[in-house]
């Protein structure tokens, strides 16, 4: 279900213990099943601020939201050109990375 590349070490599921130093990418699935793809460098605080309200815009009037993947890497430069990746995807290709298309 998930990849492992050179990009980083990939991870599915609701562990959000963030390693130390690392940049992570992540993916919530919100209240009403969207996604929500997002970058940080702490995600249990990360996830808090969105489940509190104080997160992204977007994910404002979608709590509670969940954890469903992430990724983490060794630069803010691959962290973000991933999180970019991601968000191009279509819903399909998402749900596929993140284990919610039924397989």
């Amino acid at each position: 279900m998930s990849d492992r590349d050179s990009r980083g070490d990939s991870a599915v599921g609701p562990d959000p213990r963030p390693a130390s130093g690392s940049h992570i990418v992540y993916v919530l699935e919100c209240a009403d099943s969207s996604l929500y793809t997002g970058y940080t460098t702490d995600l249990e605080r990360r996830i808090d601020e969105h489940n509190a309200g104080d997160g992204a815009k977007y994910t404002r009037g979608r709590t509670p939201v969940e954890l469903r993947h992430h990724e983490r890497y060794e630069t803010r430069s691959s962290a973000l050109s991933r999180e970019y990746e991601i968000k191009q995807l279509s819903r399909a290709q998402k749900e596929r990375l993140v284990g919610l298309d039924g397989e």
